[in-house]
């Protein structure tokens, strides 16, 4: 009889495969919306309100990532994501400070899509000339009703959806009294993140663009590269090198 971890091994991975084929066509259609940002100097934005923080984090100062890549954090951690014009007034004090620039992608994640904050940030951008992306999870969030005023969801804002393909709920195995464990949001939501970054690394490449990728500080030389790489986007970038 398999174990819970092993139901969720398996159900986890067909929903991995499900994602990479069902974005595949959104991420083929942002990279190089992304890439032709960064070539000119831009940089990519980020943020996930509550849990969604760490998905977001996932692609920010990474070694093998871009290190143009920044992100708007919450200090409440998203426990009043859904205070009215809260996430309008982060996205503001993070724009004065960071800016947010026309031209440039921000990437919000939402995984029920319904909350104010998220739908907060991408108004904000949007009216500023930015491309959004959303992640989320639209199963779910195809559901739910919308927190924010304006009753719209992430995904009903957003220029580019890209989907977690989780379920309602977001945990894939049942484990008894109508419980259910094992949520698959963060481990598809960073794949998702990932395989974006690389076709954006990828449509640099193929356009003669240098990569400005971070390398693992543990190898030799490689504080010293981040640091000249860093020291291009400093004034940029809410999270600094050291």
């Amino acid at each position: 009889m398999p174990t819970l971890a092993d139901t969720y091994y398996e159900r986890a991975g067909a929903l991995l495969a499900l994602a990479r084929e069902a974005n595949a066509p959104a991420i083929a259609r942002l990279a190089p919306i992304i890439g032709q940002s960064i070539a000119r100097g831009g940089v990519v934005h980020t943020f996930g309100s509550g849990h969604s923080e760490l998905i977001s984090r996932e692609i920010i100062g990474r070694a093998g990532g871009l290190v143009c890549v920044t992100g708007i954090i919450d200090p409440t951690g998203g426990f009043i994501e859904n205070l009215p014009g809260y996430g309008e007034r982060l996205a503001a004090r993070y724009d004065r400070q960071y800016q947010l620039n026309a031209g440039e992608t921000v990437i919000v994640i939402s995984n029920s899509g319904k909350n104010a904050s998220p739908v907060d940030v991408a108004l904000y951008a949007k009216g500023r000339g930015l491309t959004v992306a959303a992640l989320t999870c639209l199963a779910m969030s195809r559901v739910t009703p919308s927190q924010h005023p304006s009753g719209k969801r992430l995904f009903e804002v957003a220029d580019h959806v890209l989907d977690n393909g989780g379920v309602p709920g977001d945990a894939v195995v049942e484990v008894g009294d109508g419980t259910s464990a094992g949520p698959t949001s963060t481990l598809i939501g960073c794949s998702v993140l990932n395989w974006l970054m690389l076709s954006v690394v990828e449509w640099l490449r193929a356009n003669g663009h240098p990569l400005p990728l971070l390398r693992s500080q543990n190898s030799p030389g490689a504080i010293e590269h981040n640091r000249e790489l860093g020291a291009r986007y400093r004034a940029r970038l809410s999270r600094q090198l050291a």
